[in-house]
């Protein structure tokens, strides 16, 4: 079963199986805010539109200044990038002919990124998918030999926080052994920023954190994310940069987001009762279900169900589940869905319970 890397987009995995898509469609492979933007967004719209006839600020105003306000530190620690990816594309040449560690399974643009710049990269899977356990003697002594780490924090496609002791070990390792951590924070503003460690770049040069606008805030269609760094290495990835790789609306539109500190706990407070019941539901139907703490679950069925046969399944319900074919460790076995507003969920029980009662044991 070939199937595209990515979520969303959901038309690409019908016609990759060469299956008719329903007129009807809920795409849980993508892992947005199902809430959608924050009403600011569309309630000053036409406000923006001026802003299309101008070149954007060069320097990334007004939303440089808002990310350093918001986290309290210098702008001169900031890279600001058309998306997360962008930010991963660029910091891959960063470590050409270099010796870079992967935790699996994860984020797929780490390692794509990594080996079409040219980096010898080192694969690790963790034994426990649920927990995500890091396996710490294991990276003790790869680090030893590696230039970087990448950890996703939360995880994805787990959503699994790892323990904050732990990181904290890593990055005091990494000081003792020259090898540098990057951070994937991408979903930690589901959780609390009381769990970022952009705290410890100030006091640590070798630990990078990268954030992603897109997945909070669902605006994934403006692309932007920053990442935060040591001024030397903030200089030497801005001078890979192109000129001008924001755009105006993502800029100003990203920079009131920031302010939207009740748009985000309700989002929070949403996922985490849908997660949550998703959790209980799913286990009661005799599947492994992952401690995500995010707007996204990853599941494994009961061994006598087959994965591809339920994917299908779903598919003809018009429900898409995110596969887990090309994460590593996880094989196709298990599948992430992403949290949806309730008409969708609902739609989402019901195939869902459709499938475990025609397949019980």
């Amino acid at each position: 079963m070939q199937l595209p890397n990515h979520g969303a987009n959901p038309q690409n995995v019908y016609q990759q199986l060469g299956l008719k898509m329903p007129t009807e469609v809920f795409d849980f492979s993508e892992n947005v805010n199902a809430a959608g933007p924050p009403q600011f967004v569309e309630a000053r719209w036409r406000t923006f539109y001026p802003l299309i006839q101008r070149y954007p600020d060069p320097d990334g105003e007004p939303f440089l200044t808002k990310v350093a306000h918001f986290h309290r530190i210098e702008k001169q620690a900031i890279v600001l990038g058309n998306g997360a990816s962008e930010l991963f594309t660029v910091l891959a040449r960063r470590y050409v002919n270099k010796r870079v560690i992967v935790i699996h399974p994860t984020f797929s643009e780490y390692e794509r990124t990594l080996k079409a710049a040219g980096a010898n990269v080192v694969s690790i899977v963790v034994d426990d998918f649920i927990n995500y356990t890091l396996p710490m003697a294991r990276l003790y002594q790869e680090m030893v030999h590696a230039d970087a780490v990448y950890i996703c924090t939360p995880n994805n496609p787990t959503g699994v926080l790892p323990k904050k002791e732990e990181l904290l070990r890593l990055i005091a390792y990494g000081a003792e052994v020259d090898c540098e951590l990057v951070l994937d924070e991408a979903f930690i503003d589901w959780v609390s920023e009381d769990h970022s460690l952009i705290g410890e770049v100030a006091h640590n040069p070798h630990v990078i954190v990268v954030r992603s606008m897109t997945k909070m805030y669902a605006i994934p269609g403006l692309r932007l994310g920053y990442l935060v760094a040591s001024k030397i290495i903030v200089s030497e990835l801005k001078a890979m940069l192109s000129h001008w790789n924001l755009n105006a609306f993502a800029l100003v539109i990203g920079a009131g987001c920031l302010d939207e500190h009740d748009y985000c706990q309700q989002a929070i407070d949403y996922a985490t009762t849908q997660r949550e019941w998703l959790r209980r539901f799913l286990q009661d139907n005799g599947c492994r279900v992952t401690n995500s703490v995010t707007n996204y679950v990853c599941f494994s069925l009961p061994s006598n169900q087959h994965p591809d046969t339920f994917f299908s399944f779903c598919l003809g319900q018009g429900i898409v589940l995110r596969h887990t074919k090309n994460f590593m460790g996880l094989n196709g076995e298990w599948f992430r869905i992403g949290i949806k507003d309730v008409t969708a969920m609902t739609y989402l029980h019901n195939c869902l319970q459709t499938w475990f009662k025609a397949n019980k044991g």
